[in-house]
C-alpha cells in the first residue's frame, strides 16, 4: 500500500498530496478484515451444509456401523424368542404333561415388566423409541428365561420323585377280576335305582359278594374313615399326594384307620351293602386336584387291552346304578 496519495483540486487545478492518518489507515483496514470475514464467513457456512467435516464423516460411519449392529441385534433377539418359545411349548406340552403338571398359562410368561415409568430415563434422545423398545424386548425374554428356569427346577424336583409319583397314581382296580360278579355301573349319567331319576354317577361300581377284599389302588395315606348309615355308608378317602385321592364307599367293614400309611394292593376293607345302596358292591371314585375324574383312565396296571376295551364297553352300557 502507497504510503502517499495525491488528489486532483479543479480549483487549482493541480494535483496536491493527500497525507494519510493513522486513523485513516486504521479505517480503511477494517473495512478489508470486515469483508474478508463476512465472505470467509459465507464460505464456511455453505462448506459446512454441503460438504461433511472428517468429523461428521467419521460420525455417520460409526452411525451405519451401529444400525447394522442394531439390526443384527434384532435378529440374533428374534432367533432367541423363536428358540425360547419352542423350549416352552415343549415345556407345557411334553415335559410337564410327562409329570402330570399343569401348564404355566401364556399370560403368566408373557405378563408386562415392571412399571410405567420404567423406561422414563431412556427418554429424550434421538433414537429413544427404538432404545425402549429393545430394552423392553430385551426385559420380556429375560423374564420369560426366568420363569422358564423356574418350571424347569419343578421339572427336574419332579423327576427325582417320578417314583414315587408313579406308586401313588391309583392305577388298579380296587376290586380284583377273579373277585368281581360284574362291573355294575360306570362314571357318567346313570338312572338313580331309588329315585328313578337320570343323574351323574361321579365314579364306578364293583358287584362283588360282601365281604370280597378292596384294597388301595395307589400308596397314600388313609385321610378320612366313616362310618354312616345313609349316603356313601361305610366308607374311607386315600390321599394319594399329587393331587390324587380315591373313595371306597359302601363297605361292610374298613381295615385301616386315619392317618394309616397304605401301599397299592392293601386290603383297606370288605365290599358290603351299606348307605345308600341295592346290592352288594364298591362304589369308587378318583379325584384330581379337587375334581372328580372317570377312574376307568386309569387301570393300566393290571388289564390286558382286551380286559380294559372290555370294561370301557361294559361300564358304558349300564344304564343303572347300584347307589
Amino acid at each position: 500500500m502507497a504510503k502517499i496519495k495525491y488528489k486532483y483540486n479543479p480549483n487549482t487545478l493541480n494535483y496536491e498530496k493527500i497525507q494519510l492518518t493513522l486513523k485513516d489507515r486504521l479505517k480503511t483496514l477494517t473495512v478489508y478484515v470486515l469483508t474478508g470475514l463476512f465472505f470467509a464467513g459465507i464460505i464456511i457456512a455453505l462448506a459446512y451444509t454441503f460438504v461433511d467435516s472428517p468429523k461428521e464423516l467419521n460420525l455417520k460411519r460409526e452411525n451405519a456401523q451401529l444400525q447394522q449392529q442394531y439390526e443384527l441385534l434384532n435378529k440374533d433377539m428374534a432367533q432367541m424368542e423363536r428358540v425360547l418359545a419352542d423350549i416352552e411349548r415343549r415345556d407345557d406340552n411334553i415335559y410337564r404333561v410327562i409329570f402330570e403338571a399343569e401348564p404355566i398359562s401364556d399370560g403368566v410368561r408373557r405378563s408386562g415388566v415392571g412399571g410405567v415409568n420404567r423406561y422414563t430415563h431412556l427418554k429424550g434422545f434421538n433414537n429413544s423409541d427404538l432404545v425402549i423398545e429393545s430394552t423392553r424386548r430385551l426385559d420380556q425374554v429375560a423374564k420369560r428365561l426366568y420363569i422358564q428356569s423356574k418350571s424347569f427346577d419343578d421339572v427336574i424336583e419332579m423327576a427325582k420323585n417320578k417314583e414315587e409319583l408313579l406308586a401313588a397314581i391309583p392305577a388298579i382296580q380296587p376290586v380284583a377280576n377273579k373277585d368281581l360278579k360284574r362291573l355294575a355301573s360306570g362314571y357318567g349319567y346313570r338312572i338313580d335305582p331309588i329315585y328313578k331319576v337320570r343323574k351323574m354317577h361321579w365314579g364306578m361300581d364293583f358287584s362283588s359278594p360282601t365281604g370280597t377284599d378292596v384294597v388301595a389302588t395307589g400308596d397314600g395315606r388313609v385321610q378320612k374313615v366313616v362310618n354312616s348309615r345313609g349316603g356313601y355308608g361305610k366308607h374311607l378317602i386315600i390321599d394319594h399326594g399329587f393331587g390324587y385321592q380315591t373313595l371306597y364307599a359302601h363297605m361292610s367293614q374298613t381295615e385301616v384307620r386315619r392317618g394309616q400309611k397304605v401301599k397299592r394292593g392293601d386290603v383297606i376293607g370288605k365290599v358290603g351293602n351299606t348307605g345308600k345302596s341295592t346290592g352288594p358292591h364298591l362304589h369308587y371314585e378318583v379325584i384330581k386336584d379337587g375334581r372328580k375324574v372317570n377312574p376307568a383312565n386309569f387301570y393300566f396296571n393290571d388289564l390286558t387291552p382286551e380286559e380294559y376295551d372290555l370294561m370301557i364297553e361294559i361300564s358304558s352300557n349300564a344304564n343303572q346304578s347300584f347307589d
